[in-house]
C-alpha cells in the first residue's frame, strides 16, 4: 500500500470508527478483524489517570476519583506515595517481584522473532504467515516500530503486539519479562470481575433495625459511588451522570428510611453504621489520602473531603465510614427524624433484621467501564473486593488479589512472571509480562467471551475521553492515531504503560502493551510511547 493510500486509509478508519464511537452502544468484531471502535456515550467520560495520571493524561475528571488536569509533570504521577516520593522498584518490595525492576536507558531485548504465546481461552491461532492472511508480519512490525523504540526517553521498554481477534502474538520485546504495570493492573481486575460476577449486579447500601429499639444501622455493602450530592449534581468525568451511571444516592435511602420509620411511629432514633463485610487493613501500600482512600465497604463519594471537588488527587476523610454515616444522620434529620448523639460502627446486624431502606449502585459492567475510563482506584480495589467475595475469600487486599488470581486462571491466562498486590495497581510490587496483557485484551475480544466485552468499551479514546482525553496530539507526533486507539494508562514514578487495542491501516484490530521505566518526564515518555501505538495504526506492516 503506497503511503498516500494508506493515509487516506487511516483517516476514513478514523473517520468511521469516532462515529461508531460517538453514535452506537456496543463493540463489533467480525472474523476478519475489522473494528467498530465501542461506544463511550453513556460512560465516563473524564480524563486524568487516577494512579497518576492526570500528568497530560486528563482533562478535568471532576468526579474527585483523583482524576484530571494533568499538566505533564512527572512530579504529579498520581501513582506516586504520598510524600511525592518515588516508589521502591519492584524488586525492593518483594522477591518475587525483582524481574519488574527495569534500569532506565538500558538495552531493550532482542525482538521475539515471531513466538506465538498461549493464546486465551476461546481463542484459535490463525496462520503464522501474516502476509497469507493479511496479518502483519514480524519483519513488517519491527520495520515500522524499529525507529519509535529507539527513542531514548522510553528507557527500558518492553512490548507485545498480537493479533486481537485470533490471540496470535505477532511480535515482541522482552514480551514475557515481568514489569511494574501500574494502572494496567485494573485490566486483570475488571476481567476477573466480569468473568465471576454476573453483569446486572448491583451493590447494595441498605438501612436496617438494630438490636435495640430505635436503633438503625446503615450497612456499607462496597458501593464506593454512593453520593451525598443533589442529583443535579453529580458528575463523573466531568460529564452529568445519566440514568445508566448515575450512582446510588444517600438522600434517597434516608427518605426511604424516613418515610418507613414514620409509618411504624418512630420519631427518634439511634444510628448505628456496620463495616464488616471487609477484612483486613483498609490502608494501601501507597496511601496518601489523595490518590486513594481507605478502603471501607461504607463510604459517601469516595471518601472526598469535598464531594464537589474536580482536583486531580482531592483530599480524602481520615474515616470514611464514619463521615458517610454522619452524612446520613443529617440527611435523615433533614426528614424530620431525631438522631440521638454521634453514629457509631457496630456489630454487623442480624442476617434477618428488617429492611428500611435501600440504594443500588450502577451495574457492574458500569461500574467497570468507569474504573478503567477515570482509572478509579478507589473503584478498583472496591470491584477486587466483589471478585474475592464472589469467590468465598476475605474481601481484603491479599483476598482480592488472590481471588483475582484464580479468576485469571481458570480463564486460560498464562500468569507466569505476575504478582498481584492490589486491584488498582498503586502498588509498586506488582509485576506482569506485557504478553499476559495481550492475554487479557484478547479475552476481552473473543467471541466466546462477550460477558467480557465492557474491559474493551471501558477503555478510554485516545485524544478524546478519559486518560487518554489530551494523549495522542498532533504535538506529540501521534495524532494520527487519535480516535482509533483504545488503551489502559498507568503510572507510577518513573514507569509508564499503555495497554489497549488499535486499528491497522488495514482496518485490523491488533491489540498491544507498551511497558517502561526511565527517567525522562513523564509526558515525554508518555508520547513516545504514543508513537510507538501510532506507529501501528499507520501501517499494515506486512
Amino acid at each position: 500500500m503506497g503511503a498516500g493510500a494508506g493515509a487516506g486509509r487511516r483517516r476514513r478508519v478514523a473517520a468511521g470508527l469516532l462515529g461508531a464511537a460517538l453514535l452506537t452502544g456496543g463493540a463489533a468484531l467480525d472474523g476478519g478483524g475489522a473494528y467498530a471502535a465501542p461506544s463511550p456515550g453513556g460512560h465516563s467520560t473524564g480524563s486524568g489517570d487516577s494512579n497518576g495520571h492526570g500528568n497530560g493524561d486528563g482533562n478535568g475528571n471532576g468526579n474527585g476519583n483523583g482524576n484530571g488536569n494533568g499538566d505533564g509533570r512527572g512530579g504529579n504521577d498520581r501513582d506516586r506515595d504520598g510524600a511525592g516520593r518515588s516508589p521502591s522498584p519492584a524488586g525492593a518490595t518483594t522477591g518475587t517481584s525483582k524481574a519488574a525492576s527495569h534500569g532506565a536507558g538500558s538495552a531493550s531485548p532482542s525482538p521475539s522473532a515471531g513466538r506465538t504465546a498461549p493464546p486465551p481461552a476461546g481463542l484459535v491461532l490463525q496462520p503464522a504467515d501474516g502476509a497469507a492472511v493479511g496479518i502483519p508480519t514480524v519483519h513488517g512490525l519491527q520495520q515500522a516500530l524499529a525507529a519509535a523504540l529507539q527513542d531514548k526517553s522510553l528507557g527500558t521498554v518492553t512490548l507485545a503486539v498480537g493479533d486481537a481477534t485470533s490471540g496470535q502474538l505477532l511480535y515482541g520485546s522482552g514480551e514475557n519479562t515481568p514489569a511494574t504495570p501500574a494502572s494496567t493492573t485494573k485490566l486483570a481486575t475488571s476481567l476477573a470481575a466480569l468473568s465471576l460476577i454476573p453483569a446486572d449486579t448491583r451493590i447494595a447500601t441498605r438501612v436496617v433495625r438494630g438490636a435495640g429499639a430505635g436503633d438503625i444501622v446503615l450497612v456499607g455493602g462496597g458501593d464506593p459511588t454512593l453520593t451525598a450530592l443533589p442529583a443535579d449534581q453529580v458528575q463523573i468525568g466531568g460529564v452529568a451522570a445519566d440514568a445508566d451511571t448515575a450512582p446510588a444516592s444517600l438522600d434517597a435511602l434516608a427518605r426511604q428510611t424516613a418515610a418507613a420509620l414514620r409509618a411504624a411511629g418512630a420519631a427518634t432514633v439511634r444510628l448505628g453504621y456496620d463495616t464488616s463485610l471487609y477484612t483486613g487493613s483498609p490502608q494501601h501500600a501507597n496511601h496518601d489520602a489523595a490518590n486513594i482512600a481507605l478502603v471501607t465497604p461504607l463510604m459517601a463519594d469516595e471518601g472526598r473531603a469535598d464531594p464537589k471537588s474536580r482536583e486531580e488527587a482531592p483530599p480524602r476523610v481520615a474515616d470514611p465510614a464514619g463521615a458517610a454515616a454522619e452524612q446520613f444522620a443529617a440527611l435523615l434529620r433533614a426528614q424530620g427524624i431525631t438522631v440521638e448523639g454521634r453514629a457509631k460502627q457496630v456489630a454487623a446486624p442480624a442476617p434477618a433484621a428488617a429492611v428500611l431502606g435501600q440504594v443500588e449502585s450502577p451495574t457492574l459492567v458500569r461500574l467497570v467501564e468507569r474504573l478503567l475510563t477515570t482509572s478509579d482506584n478507589t473503584l478498583a480495589e472496591a470491584v477486587a473486593r466483589q471478585v474475592a467475595l464472589a469467590a468465598h475469600k476475605p474481601a481484603s487486599f491479599e483476598g482480592a488479589a488472590a481471588a483475582v488470581t484464580q479468576t485469571l486462571t481458570g480463564l486460560g491466562v498464562q500468569l507466569t512472571g505476575v504478582v498481584l498486590n492490589d486491584g488498582s495497581g498503586l502498588h509498586p510490587g506488582n509485576a506482569i509480562p506485557p504478553a499476559v496483557l495481550l492475554q487479557l485484551l484478547g479475552l476481552a475480544s473473543a467471541p466466546a467471551h462477550p460477558e467480557l466485552r465492557p474491559v474493551l468499551t471501558g477503555l478510554p479514546i485516545a485524544g478524546f475521553t478519559g486518560t487518554l482525553g489530551k494523549r495522542f496530539g498532533a504535538a506529540s507526533g501521534s495524532g494520527e492515531a487519535a480516535g482509533i486507539v483504545r488503551a489502559k494508562t498507568g503510572s507510577l514514578s518513573g514507569v509508564n504503560t499503555l495497554a489497549g487495542t488499535v486499528v491497522d491501516a488495514d482496518g485490523r484490530l491488533l491489540s498491544f502493551a507498551v511497558m517502561t521505566r526511565t527517567t525522562a518526564a513523564a509526558d515525554t515518555a508518555r508520547a513516545a510511547m504514543d508513537r510507538i501505538v501510532a506507529r501501528l495504526a499507520a501501517c499494515g506492516c506486512h
